[in-house]
């Protein structure tokens, strides 16, 4: 008899999720409160475009290659960072060691891909993946009987299943549920970081403004502008800042004299008026990490994606970790036969310590992002972790490639890894700057 599953929350990790149990052959159903994206046109200003790299895409290869490539249509590959200074001048660094790159995508068409790769299956398919929007589950049971009640048109209703995946994000109706049940650790901490999307529209005939190909940062030690391309030719462009310099910038000349002051060349591309209407009146999002273990009730129950790790955006890993999550989890299913209780248990047992490791990252990321790519000590560092990384590519890999690039690397030993080779650069560090010291006092006591 095919067994039923229940997924809570028809996000990208999700939907994902449906997709590959689906072709498990469990009878799924996708529960989001959301409206239904193919139907919907509303925009709230809180998308953050997306970097996929190599973990995402293995994991949607995974569960289908050919729909991968459909999804994945259209993406725009981001060689490296560009870095604008006060004065609107540019310095490219890349990412990769020989032209790897990870790629910008808008979250909500790839939302809206993913589900229309649902509807396509359920038309080659008897099992077909049930789609419930606008549902607000109200209450998850992970106990026999498992079960789902939610409200949908006004109607309370319930469904009996075998077991439930939560991918429904940071305040995860699941995890709660969960939580009731095992003794989960569990921790949520806010940033003090909000972050307000703005625009740069497309130039002449739906040219691109900036160089497409590089992630644009506007460093500014403790706030900062990014902006990834889209495809009609406009960049998505997005603020961070504290929630005091935000909140303080509460009238148009304040947002003004702040924006000429530290972004003049952003201003140029976006429009002073469109800056003001947007830190004026686009919503502030606010910044969290959620951290926990274990995430699952014997086979009854597993949490996955931002439901059990929530991180902010500054590694570009969130989606990645949690499609990632997906990849991991369907193949402990093909390792088990099937059996979920091992499979769960495995899971939570294994994930832990990278899903840790990728939170560590992504904080420590943002002093890189706002302030560390200005130093000249950073990148001569870096400079030297490339080239190791040219030179003996067995034994040396920098850890922005083995975290975006190398998904046979995990999280946890991609750190290890990394402090390893830490300890090596900055012995190379001082072995370069005492040369050079010893060499500067040797040219002045020779000029005496």
């Amino acid at each position: 008899m095919t067994e039923t599953v229940g997924v809570v929350g028809a996000g990208l990790v999700g939907a994902l999720a449906a997709l590959g149990l689906a072709k498990k052959g469990y009878s799924v159903i996708l529960y989001d409160l959301r409206a239904d994206p193919r139907t919907t046109k509303e925009n709230n200003f809180r998308s953050i475009n997306l970097a996929v790299s190599e973990r995402g895409i293995r994991a949607l290869k995974y569960v289908d290659e050919s729909m991968a490539d459909r999804v994945l249509e259209g993406i725009i590959p981001m060689y490296g960072r560009m870095i604008h200074d006060l004065e609107g001048n540019q310095e490219s660094q890349l990412y990769g060691l020989f032209g790897e790159s990870i790629n910008s995508i808008d979250r909500k068409q790839l939302n809206l891909s993913l589900v229309e790769e649902i509807e396509r299956f359920n038309k080659t398919t008897e099992h077909k993946i049930s789609l419930k929007f606008e549902c607000k589950v109200t209450n998850v049971q992970i106990k026999d009987p498992v079960s789902v009640e939610y409200i949908l048109n006004g109607e309370k209703l319930k469904d009996q299943l075998d077991f439930v995946v939560g991918a429904d994000g940071s305040y995860s109706v699941v995890r709660s549920s969960l939580q009731k049940q095992i003794r989960m650790n569990y921790s949520q901490e806010y940033i003090d970081m909000c972050y307000l999307e703005m625009y740069i529209p497309p130039g002449k005939k739906g040219s691109f403004q900036l160089n497409p190909n590089r992630l644009h940062i506007w460093p500014r030690q403790s706030y900062m502008l990014i902006a990834l391309a889209n495809q009609d030719g406009s960049f998505t462009s997005t603020f961070f800042g504290s929630w005091d310099l935000v909140e303080s910038l509460d009238t148009k000349d304040k947002v003004e004299s702040f924006f000429v002051e530290n972004f003049v060349d952003a201003v140029d591309l976006i429009g002073l008026n469109k800056v003001v209407d947007c830190f004026l009146n686009n919503p502030r999002g606010a910044l969290m990490q959620v951290n926990c273990n274990k995430y699952n009730f014997e086979d009854k129950c597993i949490i996955i994606g931002d439901a059990a790790h929530s991180m902010v955006p500054f590694y570009g890993q969130g989606m990645n970790c949690g499609f990632e999550d997906v990849r991991i989890l369907l193949e402990l299913l093909d390792k088990h036969g099937l059996n979920r209780g091992k499979t769960f248990d495995e899971y939570s047992a294994t994930r832990e310590k990278d899903l840790k490791a990728i939170l560590e990252l992504a904080l420590r990321n943002y002093k890189e992002m706002s302030s560390d790519v200005t130093s000249s000590l950073y990148l001569f560092r870096k400079k030297l972790d490339g080239v190791l990384g040219r030179l003996i590519p067995e034994k040396w890999v920098p850890l922005y490639t083995m975290v975006s690039f190398r998904s046979d690397i995990s999280y946890s030993k991609a750190i290890e890894q990394s402090q390893k080779q830490q300890k090596v650069l900055k012995w190379t560090e001082w072995s370069v700057l005492g040369a050079a010291a010893c060499g500067a006092a040797f040219y002045f006591s020779r000029k005496k």
